[in-house]
């Protein structure tokens, strides 16, 4: 670990890096960045991770595909469970299974391969302005601050691990009905080490920032509000082509539908050269209840 790195980014570093158990068992700490529960980054980052711990023939992740099935507990930690379902002449493929208190709280598949050439093609990249032409994000003036839910000052008041600049920012304490588009960039706030794994993980890990808060745009709501509930229930992710985690990266959001309850996002990695590096979708609950004090008597996911 390269003693120069800010506290936030060493602390995700140490986040995704588990303590390995038995050959296929693993432990990783949880981490209070002002959410409720876990956050869903978190165990997407750490299973992966202890996928990449079994796979040790030079193959890379291509693909993975989660279900959250539990809120996760953010004063304990997580054991993460990997099988090792194949390894074939191409493709390798581990099963992670999350466990907390003796439950299972998510499950993933993730398949790696060795590197090959073949045909290419993407999508264009959205003509948006560069990263150095947008504002960066304002901290609320204490005062504000003060006035809003507890679990909001949480998370508006840590600083994070990413550094994101939005190309047409939202208010999301007062939130604005609008089409179910939005692009941000960000980039890991300081350099780290050279191993695609880690960058990898990394992007696993933030690629549950805003996915879901894209489909709550037409309903004039947000995460920030307290009669508001939200939570991952699946999440997919495909690494397309090599990156890195601590350079700007585009990603460009959408959320083609929502219905009972549920809401389903998709979205683009894409350097700053308009490769696109990476793809996610997601489908997430989103409750509006009541009030502020059903909102915390009722489990997001029960």
């Amino acid at each position: 670990m390269n003693a120069t790195h800010e506290p936030v980014v060493s602390e995700l570093i140490d986040l995704l890096t588990l303590e390995r158990l038995e050959d296929n068992l693993f432990r990783g700490q949880s981490r209070d960045i002002g959410t409720k529960y876990v956050f869903g980054g978190q165990v997407l980052g750490q299973a992966l991770a202890a996928a990449q711990a079994t796979v040790d023939n030079g193959r890379h992740v291509h693909s993975l595909h989660a279900y959250f099935l539990r809120a996760g507990n953010i004063d304990h930690p997580i054991v993460y469970d990997v099988d090792r379902t194949r390894d074939g002449g191409s493709f390798s493929v581990r099963r992670v299974t999350a466990i907390q208190h003796g439950k299972v709280i998510f499950f993933c598949a993730a398949s790696f391969q060795q590197e090959e050439t073949g045909a290419e093609h993407q999508h264009k990249m959205p003509e948006v302005p560069q990263p150095e032409d947008l504002e960066p994000n304002r901290p609320l003036p204490q005062d504000v601050l003060d006035r809003l839910p507890i679990k909001v000052q949480r998370w508006l008041s840590r600083g994070g691990p990413f550094e994101f600049r939005h190309v047409y920012p939202r208010d999301e304490l007062n939130p604005p009905k609008r089409p179910p588009y939005h692009q941000v960039w960000f980039r890991l706030s300081e350099p780290v080490g050279d191993a695609p794994e880690l960058h990898q993980a990394l992007l696993a890990y933030a690629s549950d920032f805003h996915l879901l808060g894209t489909a709550t745009f037409p309903h004039g709501i947000s995460y920030y509000q307290p009669h508001v509930q939200m939570a991952s229930l699946d999440h997919a992710i495909w690494f397309h082509r090599p990156f890195r985690a601590d350079e700007w990266l585009l990603y460009s959001l959408d959320s083609p539908s929502a219905s009972d309850s549920r809401g389903l996002a998709r979205g683009q990695f894409f350097d700053r050269h308009g490769r696109l590096v990476a793809s996610t979708a997601q489908e997430g609950l989103i409750r509006v209840v009541p009030d502020r004090a059903a909102a915390a008597a009722v489990p997001a996911k029960d």
